[in-house]
């Protein structure tokens, strides 16, 4: 350790000593990090060119961010033929109170600047041939504005108020990075530009050839590969993150594909009389993502329309496609009441959340509503008030879920005035049998059972309460109603851009119970009831990790990601950035590519990379980076797609881990800096 330590104090340190030095800190998370010895011998084994430093701009921000060389996984890799770019249009972010003409003429100006400068640099570094192209590219990005997408700032805004106002859809509050951040007083945001950057990392290129092992292989296709223009730390496994939805979320785009959907099939036992059913209702969940009350109510609706407004039975929700999933919602960070910790379910109804507004009335007290009603359950109409600072839900309301009836252990605070407080029901199956009982009731139809669920398949045969008559018959042969999902591709925008963790468990438990063999069963001509033949596999965690590990290794080189769920709301997941950018760069070339990138937020624009262009205000990444983010008390990553101001695409992974809490805005402005130092090449 003396020797280290001499090694290690300046001035005898050299430039190519930095980045070991970093490695030989002292860490007490062995299950992280490599063990110094372990680093200390990958350092003598390789070549310093190997462990190249990190460009200026980044090196800077870590240093604000007080973290290290050694907290981050850097890489940045070009793929695609810059001539063919498979990422949308940018966006062009203009102010309504400026003359859009005058900005676009500006923006112009701006770029034929540049272009010069780059021309200036490459001749002076004897590039002539790899980078006039790049200039030709910016001058036509420049001069031909109908390549851009426009969107003013008041556009923006107004989105993000529509996202944290009320909805009858939460998705926005499924996540961890939905929570607003405090800001510390004096923060710099300002955009540092790179002036010394490792330039040529990505000049050469690979052309290789993948044959198509069919017999009747039409011509090889020709897969180009790049060298990482930056590769810092790839292969350390680290926490991800939400980042982590990105290998869910496209595994099942390549397994079920864009235009999957979920099926919702209702049954029936006994017989319809005139509008009244002799029997029981059976709803089949299928795992939809996105069942929100509105949507489930539709579904009821047809159920009426269909000719039943009366059933003389009972409701059954058979949820058996995703078995033993359920989790103690507080057991990720003791908050069962945030809606980002809802178990899935093979019937999840509105995310297993209630939306409660609150309505200022006169003397010191609110009236609350409640979206949506839950049936037989006591819910408060009113609350007092008192004079405070309007915080979370467990803070402002202290809402406890009792048997029976919901209680608030605290008066409102005043400064809530209308506000609406997304609070998580303990039991998903409860909570949508409750759900499903307000919503027929509120159609202006009856039932005289009650609403059950059950994670097993409604079997007339077996079914132990006693009939009599018509109510007797067993189900019917063929679904009286067939309710699809959102789409996919429709059903990743939420997970992806919004960051919602339930829906990526939903998404994620289906890859293993809507696979191939399962939606291709040839019809046993003894069955009697197509109930049995349209159920999907019924399936569960250990089964579909299995699933999507045994899915990377046939079509990834890389070791797979260790994952206990798909969300990333884990701290024993890990995955490394090469990882993930091999996965990001096998996702390029997809069929399904656009539904892929067109998920992921927009830096500076949209989604949970919004809030990118207020913390880097002249980043050049606003509008050109299509990204999912990722935040975890001591973890915060980015990985998507970014591109550059030269016309060449890239694959952007950045990972951060510590021991400690971070400081969530100073870490998140080191990714924006990889970001912004990207998307000037």
């Amino acid at each position: 350790m003396q020797l280290i330590s001499k090694l290690c104090t300046p001035p005898t340190t050299t430039a190519k000593l930095k980045l070991l030095c970093t490695y030989l800190r002292p860490s007490n998370q062995s299950s992280k990090r490599l063990s110094t010895l372990a680093l200390l011998m990958t350092a003598i084994a390789s070549p310093f060119y190997a462990q190249a430093a990190l460009p200026d701009a980044i090196q800077a921000a870590l240093s604000r961010a007080e973290l290290t060389a050694a907290d981050i996984s850097i890489i940045i890799t070009p793929v695609g033929d810059k001539n063919a770019s498979r990422l949308p249009p940018p966006i062009q972010v203009v102010d309504s109170n400026i003359d859009t003409q005058t900005q676009l003429a500006s923006t112009t100006s701006e770029a034929n600047s540049t272009s010069q400068k780059t021309a200036q640099t490459n001749n002076h570094n004897g590039k002539n041939n790899t980078d006039n192209h790049a200039t030709n590219y910016v001058k036509n990005d420049a001069s031909q504005q109908i390549t851009l997408t426009t969107i003013e700032k008041r556009t923006i805004k107004k989105h993000e108020q529509k996202l944290h106002a009320y909805t009858d859809d939460p998705y926005t509050y499924q996540s961890l990075e939905s929570i607003p951040t405090v800001l510390s007083d004096g923060v710099n945001s300002t955009s540092i530009k790179n002036a010394n950057s490792d330039e040529d990392a990505h000049v050469s290129a690979n052309v290789s050839t993948d044959k198509d092992s069919s017999a009747n292989a039409a011509t090889p296709a020709i897969k180009i590969s790049f060298s990482p223009l930056l590769s810092h730390q790839p292969d350390i496994a680290r926490t991800p993150a939400s980042t982590m939805k990105l290998v869910p979320s496209f595994i099942a785009l390549d397994t079920l594909g864009a235009n999957f959907v979920w099926q919702t099939r209702v049954y029936h036992t006994g017989i319809i009389i005139g509008d009244r059913l002799l029997g029981d209702l059976v709803i089949q969940g299928s795992g939809d993502p996105k069942m929100t009350h509105e949507r489930l109510q539709q579904l009821l609706y047809k159920v009426q329309a269909a000719g039943i407004r009366h059933i003389s039975g009972d409701i059954i929700i058979d949820s058996g496609v995703f078995k033993n999933v359920s989790k103690d919602p507080a057991a990720f960070d003791n908050a069962p009441l945030r809606p980002y910790n809802a178990s899935p379910d093979g019937f999840l109804v509105n995310f297993s959340t209630i939306g409660i507004k609150s309505y200022p009335l006169n003397e010191g007290q609110a009236q609350l509503t409640y979206k949506p009603q839950l049936a037989n359950y006591q819910l408060p109409n009113t609350i007092n008030t008192r004079s405070a600072y309007c915080g979370q839900a467990r803070y402002s309301l202290a809402p406890q879920w009792q048997s029976q009836q919901l209680i608030l252990n605290t008066t409102l605070p005043t400064s809530c005035k209308e506000h609406v407080f997304y609070v998580a029901y303990p039991d998903a199956k409860d909570f949508a049998a409750r759900v499903i009982a307000a919503k027929w009731q509120e159609l202006g139809n009856t039932l005289s059972g009650n609403v059950i669920t059950q994670e097993t398949p409604f079997d007339a045969a077996k079914n132990t309460k006693p009939t009599h008559g018509l109510a007797a018959l067993p189900i019917s042969p063929l679904p009286l109603v067939s309710y699809p999902s959102l789409n996919l591709t429709q059903q990743i925008y939420d997970i992806n851009h919004f960051s919602n963790n339930v829906m990526t468990e939903q998404v994620a438990l289906s890859i293993g119970a809507y696979n191939e063999t399962a939606n291709n069963k040839i019809i046993n001509s003894q069955t009697s009831s197509l109930y049995q033949f349209g159920k999907p596999t019924a399936t569960d965690y250990s089964a579909v990790l299995q699933t999507m590990s045994q899915w990377w290794q046939t079509h990834l080189s890389t070791p797979p990601p260790y994952l206990t769920n798909g969300s990333g709301l884990c701290r024993d997941c890990t995955i490394t950035a090469a990882n993930l950018s091999e996965l990001l760069t096998y996702a390029y070339s997809h069929p399904s590519f656009d539904a892929y990138v067109n998920s992921l937020g927009i830096a500076g624009v949209s989604g949970t990379i919004a809030a990118h262009g207020k913390r880097l205000p002249e980043s050049a990444a606003i509008g050109r980076a299509w990204i999912k983010t990722g935040t975890l008390n001591n973890v915060t990553s980015m990985a998507g797609y970014v591109k550059g101001e030269s016309g060449q695409d890239y694959v952007v992974v950045g990972l951060i881990n510590t021991e400690q809490a971070l400081n969530a805005y100073n870490a998140r402005t080191v990714l924006d800096t990889m970001l912004d130092w990207t998307a000037q090449h």
